[in-house]
């Protein structure tokens, strides 16, 4: 895959991602969902931290939420930076079609996420008892305080777990609880693709 193929895949997962979540953001308040089958559902919620709403102040608790997000954030975009060094310079040379295709996901889903947290919090008001407007007069918030959009939800099977299982038994449980965006499900794919076919994407210097 060439510079100009990965760019424009990384182009259509952004549109896809970002078309999604503005979407939603304009149409939704905050916690609202919509059925689309008995195991699918759009379903609105913002992510202030890293993954499954971790803070990066619960891990760093001298931290205050504000700084802890702002640092999050700065270190996110570096870390893109560096993801997009190494796209770059795999692609000059001439590197496994399969790390790049790997790193094309992983780059276009952390970017993503990175946008909603770099430029939402002015882009958008609030979604709080309201469906947010798009480039109001005043956000709700500063830049890098934006709150990443996830709209997934895939509540596969919900019921109370039988009582033999250790710890958990007779505990109502949701699989799967999660709620997720498009940027989360290419960096899924590129880590997947990085996992299933390590040989393929690392070759050692007798196979290449």
């Amino acid at each position: 895959m060439n510079l100009k193929k990965a760019t424009l895949l990384i182009i259509i997962i952004l549109l896809i991602d970002q078309i999604s979540k503005i979407y939603v953001k304009t149409h939704f308040v905050l916690g609202e969902d919509l059925a689309m089958s008995s195991w699918f559902k759009i379903y609105f919620i913002e992510n202030s931290g890293m993954a499954w709403g971790t803070k990066l102040s619960d891990i760093l608790p001298f931290m205050s939420d504000r700084t802890a997000k702002v640092s999050l954030t700065i270190f996110r975009v570096f870390a893109i930076i560096g993801i997009g060094y190494w796209l770059v310079n795999t692609i000059k040379k001439h590197q496994s079609k399969i790390l790049v295709l790997a790193l094309v996901f992983i780059f276009a889903g952390a970017l993503g996420n990175i946008l909603d947290s770099v430029f939402y919090g002015v882009l958008f008001d609030n979604s709080v008892g309201q469906v947010a407007s798009f480039l109001p007069a005043k956000g709700y918030d500063s830049v890098l305080h934006g709150k990443v959009v996830d709209m997934l939800y895939f509540p596969l099977w919900k019921g109370y777990l039988p009582e033999w299982i250790p710890g958990i038994g007779g505990d109502y449980f949701t699989f799967f609880d999660p709620v997720f965006n498009v940027a989360d499900v290419a960096i899924s794919i590129g880590f997947c693709i990085l996992i299933f076919f390590n040989k393929k994407a690392f070759p050692n210097k007798e196979e290449a």
